[in-house]
């Protein structure tokens, strides 16, 4: 069954938010997407029943977040190669101490390179979960 990528990247964004108590799971029968969350907090979603057999059943394949797909640090890390190399080690030093993306985002603002570092993000998430899709037999419908 096909899977929509808007809502694959929505499901991915859940699990990838700043708290591990985020999942979402994919059913390769259906394409239909479960989200649970340990905190109950399902961030405006509607609480629904989930299957019984979510976490042990090979029908259902649990959503990556980003640093599953190597999207955190590897991902700005190549971003700062690419757009702004002059200040790659700069980049670098932000992302040897805790609290690397606020400190990246307001590096970004002083470059006025926000909006390409999220352009840059968007393409390299797409990209990424069209990977794990092809590598799962997970066919998108957009």
């Amino acid at each position: 069954m096909p899977v929509s990528l808007k809502d694959l990247r929505s499901a991915f964004e859940f699990v990838s938010m700043g708290s591990s108590d985020n999942s979402a799971f994919l059913c390769k029968e259906t394409g239909r997407i479960y989200w649970t969350s340990e905190s109950g907090d399902l961030d405006g979603l509607e609480e629904e029943e989930l299957p019984d057999d979510l976490e042990e059943s090979d029908k259902y394949l649990a959503i990556p977040d980003k640093y599953e797909l190597d999207l955190g640090k590897p991902l700005a890390l190549a971003f700062a190669r690419e757009f702004v190399p002059a200040y790659f080690d700069e980049v670098r030093q932000i992302f040897s101490k805790r609290g690397a993306y606020r400190r990246f985002r307001d590096f970004l603002l002083r470059r006025n390179a926000l909006d390409q570092w999220y352009e840059f993000e968007e393409r390299a998430t797409d990209r990424a979960l069209r990977e794990w899709c092809e590598a799962n037999s997970i066919t998108l419908a957009d």
